[in-house]
C-alpha cells in the first residue's frame, strides 16, 4: 500500500513542473510605498551659477534699464534628504546698479556726479554685496508626477534667506541747522543687508552626475543706501536670471521597498489544450492506482475470510513441471511428520503451481499431483489419513511476479 501511495505522490510531481517552475515570482520596487533613506554620505552635490540682477527700488526706475543690470554670481554645497526635500548653503556675491536722490552722499564716491537726471534730482550708484545664503529645496516634478531616476528635467522651487555686507556709505541724515550731514563722507561703511529670496531652479541632466540650471530669482532686500535714513529702511525688489552647473556626489538614486511580484500567466489556445489533456491523463493514471490499491485490498480481504488464520506450519517446494519430493523437501516432510503425530490436530495440505508457465490444464495437474504425492509421504511416515485434508489453489502463493516463480510452486501445511 505504502508503494502505490508512494507512485501516485511521483505522478502528482510529474505534472507540475511545467507550470510550478515556469511561474518564477520576481522582485520589484513598489515607489507606492515612499522611497528608503539613503546613507549620510549620498546625495550631495555642489552648484555655482552665475548671471544678471535688476534693481527695481523707486529710486533705481529712474535709471536706463541697461545702467541697472548688475553681476549675480552663487557658490553652495547641498545635499537632498529624500526626491522631494533637499538644503543648500553657500556664498553670493550681488553687483548692484541703479538710481539715488542727489542728496544720497552713498553713491559710492560720486563726489563730482559726472551724471545727473531728471533735472538734478537723481544720480546714479554703484555697490556690492557679499554674503551667506541658504535654502531649502522642494522638487516639484518629483512631487507632481513622481519620482523617475533619469528624468531629463525637474523643476525645483526654493526659498530662503541671506545676510550681506554692503559696500557703501550710509545715507545722509539732517541735522539742527538745517543742512545736510553725509554719514562719514571719507569712511567707507560696510552695512550689513538682510534678505529673503524664493524662485525656481530648472535643472536639465546632461550626464547621470552634472547638471544644466537656469535659475528664476527673485530677492526681496532691505536697502540701507538707496537715500533713505538709517532708522527707516525700505524693501527693494530685486529679480534675476542665473545660469550654472550642478555636480552630484555619491548615490544620486532613491530606491523604493521591493515587493515580490507574481506573473499572471494568459495561455493561448494550444498551451490550454496541451493542460487539459495532461490534467485527463494525470486523472486517468490516479484513477488507475485508486483501482490497483482497491483490488490489493479486497485480495487481502478474501484471504483473511478464506484462508487460514496462522502461518503454514511447512511450506514444501518443486522444481518446475514435477509432482515428487527430492532433496532436502524429504527431510521438511519426514520433520512435519514428526510434529504432526504429537499433536492432537487436523491439517489442511494446499496444492500450489506458479501461473508464469505452462497453461491452466497442466497448473491444475500439478497442483493436485503434488498436494497427493505430499499426503502419501505424511502417512507414510505415520500421520492418520483422516487427520489430513486436501485442496488445490488456482491462484499465487506469493504473487511476487515471474522471477520469483519458484516460490508458488509449493504445498502449504496448515493446522486447522
Amino acid at each position: 500500500m505504502k508503494k502505490i501511495a508512494l507512485l501516485a505522490l511521483i505522478c502528482l510531481f510529474c505534472m507540475l513542473p511545467s507550470t510550478t517552475q515556469a511561474q518564477e515570482v520576481t522582485y520589484v520596487e513598489d515607489p507606492s510605498q515612499g522611497y528608503l533613506f539613503n546613507r549620510m554620505r549620498d546625495n550631495w552635490f555642489i552648484m555655482a551659477d552665475g548671471g544678471v540682477g535688476l534693481m527695481m527700488s523707486p529710486y533705481d526706475r529712474h535709471e536706463h534699464f541697461g545702467h541697472r543690470l548688475g553681476a549675480k554670481a552663487d557658490f553652495f554645497v547641498g545635499k537632498w534628504f529624500s526626491p522631494l526635500l533637499g538644503l543648500r548653503a553657500g556664498a553670493d556675491f550681488e553687483q548692484m546698479k541703479g538710481a539715488t536722490w542727489t542728496g544720497n552722499y552713498a553713491a559710492l564716491g560720486y563726489r563730482n556726479w559726472p551724471r545727473q537726471f531728471d533735472n538734478g534730482k537723481y544720480v546714479p550708484q554703484h555697490f556690492n554685496n557679499i554674503g551667506l545664503v541658504g535654502d531649502v529645496l522642494f522638487n516639484v516634478s518629483n512631487w507632481l508626477v513622481g519620482y523617475k531616476p533619469h528624468r531629463f528635467y525637474n523643476c525645483i522651487f526654493y526659498v530662503g534667506m541671506a545676510v550681506n555686507w554692503v559696500y557703501a556709505r550710509e545715507g545722509a541724515r539732517p541735522v539742527s541747522d538745517g543742512a545736510w550731514k553725509y554719514g562719514a563722507n571719507d569712511d567707507t561703511d560696510h552695512c550689513r543687508n538682510y534678505s529673503m529670496q524664493c524662485g525656481l531652479l530648472n535643472s536639465f541632466a546632461i550626464t547621470k552626475k552634472i547638471d544644466f540650471n537656469v535659475d528664476l530669482r527673485f530677492d526681496l532686500m532691505q536697502e540701507h543706501v538707496d537715500g533713505t535714513y538709517s532708522w527707516y529702511k525700505t524693501w527693494n525688489e530685486y529679480p534675476g536670471v542665473l545660469l550654472g552647473m550642478t555636480y552630484k556626489f555619491g548615490k544620486s538614486e532613491w530606491n523604493a521597498p521591493v515587493q515580490a511580484q507574481c506573473p499572471e500567466w494568459k495561455y493561448t489556445d494550444a498551451e490550454g489544450d496541451a493542460l487539459v489533456a495532461d490534467l485527463n491523463d494525470a486523472n486517468r493514471k490516479i484513477a488507475d492506482l485508486e483501482n490497483q490499491l482497491r483490488k490489493c485490498l479486497e485480495k487481502k480481504a478474501e484471504l483473511d475470510e478464506g484462508g487460514p488464520a496462522e502461518a503454514p506450519l511447512a511450506t514444501i517446494y518443486f522444481p518446475i513441471n514435477r509432482t515428487d519430493v527430492l532433496g532436502v523437501q524429504r527431510n521438511v516432510v519426514e520433520a512435519v511428520a514428526e510434529v504432526m503425530k504429537n499433536e492432537n490436530r487436523n491439517y489442511l495440505l494446499t496444492g500450489w503451481a506458479d501461473n508464469y508457465t505452462g497453461n491452466d490444464k497442466i497448473n491444475v495437474r500439478l497442483r493436485k499431483g503434488r498436494v497427493a504425492t505430499v499426503k502419501n509421504e505424511l502417512v507414510k511416515k505415520g500421520v492418520s489419513e483422516s487427520r489430513l485434508e486436501t485442496e488445490i489453489n488456482n491462484g499465487e502463493l506469493t504473487d511476487y511476479g515471474p522471477k520469483c516463480a519458484s516460490l508458488d510452486r509449493a504445498v502449504t501445511i496448515h493446522r486447522k
